[in-house]
């Protein structure tokens, strides 16, 4: 069984930045690809970014590239989002995913298999 923890999300200002933690527990050391995927209400879940398993390939939306950062520590099983220049509409709760297929997409929240419980990131003007 997979469990997936977040942390680290909370209330700051725009311009400023967050780290978000993901702590994978159970089948992690198989997992394909980990991604953090966002929603805020009345939206859809937005794809946020994705990190390969195998080789560390990385992977972003287009509203948050060159402000956010994937990266993991294989010793813990965890994946982190470091959220820089923080703005208004990065407001959502953030959900970490675990996908163990490579046949599906990235970018998509169809090509996971497992969720996070979210955490909620607000970014005030």
């Amino acid at each position: 069984q997979v469990r997936l923890v977040e942390s680290g999300g909370g209330l700051v200002q725009a311009g400023g930045s967050l780290r978000l933690s993901c702590a994978a527990s159970g089948r992690a050391f198989s997992s394909y690809v980990m991604g953090w995927f966002r929603q805020a209400p009345g939206k859809e879940r937005e794809f946020v970014a994705a990190i390969r398993w195998s080789d560390s390939n990385t992977y972003y939306g287009d509203s948050v590239k060159g402000r956010f950062t994937i990266s993991r520590d294989n010793a813990k099983n965890t994946v982190y989002l470091q959220m820089n220049s923080l703005k208004p509409e990065d407001t959502a709760v953030y959900y970490c995913a675990q996908a163990f297929t490579s046949l599906r997409p990235i970018t998509s929240a169809v090509g996971y298999d497992y969720w996070g419980q979210g955490t909620q990131v607000t970014v005030s003007s």
